[in-house]
C-alpha cells in the first residue's frame, strides 16, 4: 500500500518542466529503464528515496541539483511504465466487468486474473 500512496502523490503532482535558455540547458541523461511494472516500482521507490534525501540538504546547488536532475530521468521512465501498465489494468478490469454483466465465466476469470496479477505487484 505504501507504493500506492507514493504513486498517487507523484501522479497528482506531475512533473513540471523548467524553462531555461539553450546555454543554461542541463545535460541530458538516459536514466534507468523500466521494462516491467516491477522494475518501474523499484526505480520509483529507490529514486524517490534518494531524491527525498537530497531535498533535505540545505543547499541544493551544484552536486545535489545535478543528481536530482539525473534522478528525474529514471523517475520519468518509471512513471511512464506505471501509466502504461495501469492503463492495461483498467482495460482488463473493464473486460472482467463486462464479462460479469454477461455472465461470461471464462472472460471474467481470464481478465480478472490478469488484473489481479498486476494489482498484486502494485500493492506489495
Amino acid at each position: 500500500m505504501k507504493i500506492l500512496a507514493r504513486y498517487a502523490v507523484v501522479l497528482s503532482l506531475g512533473l513540471s518542466v523548467l524553462s531555461v535558455s539553450a546555454e543554461d540547458q542541463p545535460d541530458h541523461f538516459e536514466g534507468k529503464d523500466s521494462e516491467t511494472l516491477e522494475e518501474a516500482i523499484e526505480n520509483l521507490e529507490s529514486s524517490s528515496e534518494r531524491m527525498e534525501e537530497l531535498l533535505e540538504e540545505e543547499d541544493l546547488r551544484g552536486s545535489p541539483m545535478g543528481e536530482i536532475h539525473r534522478l528525474t530521468y529514471t523517475l520519468e521512465k518509471a512513471m511512464a511504465k506505471i501509466r502504461e501498465e495501469t492503463g492495461l489494468m483498467a482495460e482488463d478490469l473493464e473486460q472482467a466487468h463486462l464479462g460479469s454483466e454477461a455472465g461470461d465465466v471464462e472472460r471474467v476469470r481470464r481478465y480478472g486474473e490478469k488484473f489481479l496479477e498486476k494489482a498484486e505487484i502494485l500493492a506489495d
